[in-house]
């Protein structure tokens, strides 16, 4: 019988690391988030690891794994920002920005897939851990970003396509609220496009 690092190694020689079971990307290696923090002295400690936990999306045909979300600036005092953190998560209302704050997750793509094209009113960086995928915009352009390419969307219309048949695409994203957007007189607040089951408005840009 194989025991799991056995299983693991079969999918990923190289990461030994099993998916973990929420996770839908069965190819890509399980994570861990480390949080730290400090002792009574001061000294930076490891404040807990939190194995990643995945919500799905279309299907399964994409998931999300949030990483860390907060008010800026954050409030570090009595671990008041993880108390944020997990209330914030642990509500299950949370849209992809957070008003006046910051949001890390982590997401996954399956093959083929192409999400909505859709704005929020923040500044995003993406950044590509696993795989390919295509950054789509809405003056029609495709732009193809390789394993640790990064994106900087400044509340940009885009959409993004995994472009392989058969395997998963990761990416880590950091989005930042900003300052409302107008262009040519005309405010460009958050839209969802067609919209995803289950995940509400940021509510950042009312």
């Amino acid at each position: 019988m194989e025991s799991k690092s056995d299983e693991a190694s079969a999918l990923n020689p190289s990461d030994p690391r099993p998916p973990v079971t929420s996770q839908l990307s069965r190819d890509l290696p399980g994570t861990t988030t480390f949080l730290t923090g400090h002792n009574p002295s001061g000294q930076a400690v490891v404040h807990s690891a939190r194995a990643a936990s995945w919500k799905p999306f279309e299907g399964g045909a994409m998931g999300f794994n949030q990483i860390y979300t907060n008010r800026f600036p954050a409030d570090l005092n009595g671990d008041a920002d993880v108390a944020f953190h997990d209330e914030v998560v642990g509500g299950g209302g949370m849209g992809l920005a957070s008003k006046g704050g910051v949001v890390c997750r982590m997401v996954d793509f399956g093959p083929l897939y192409e999400c909505m094209m859709h704005r929020t009113q923040s500044l995003d960086f993406g950044i590509v851990v696993e795989g390919e995928v295509e950054m789509l915009l809405d003056d029609g352009s495709r732009t193809l970003l390789r394993r640790g390419d990064v994106a900087v969307q400044r509340a940009t219309m885009h959409a993004w396509r995994n472009p392989s048949p058969d395997s998963w695409t990761r990416m880590v994203f950091v989005l930042q609220d900003t300052k409302p957007l107008v262009i040519d007189g005309r405010r460009l607040g958050e839209d969802l496009g067609r919209g995803l089951e289950g995940l509400p408005p940021s509510g950042n840009d009312a």
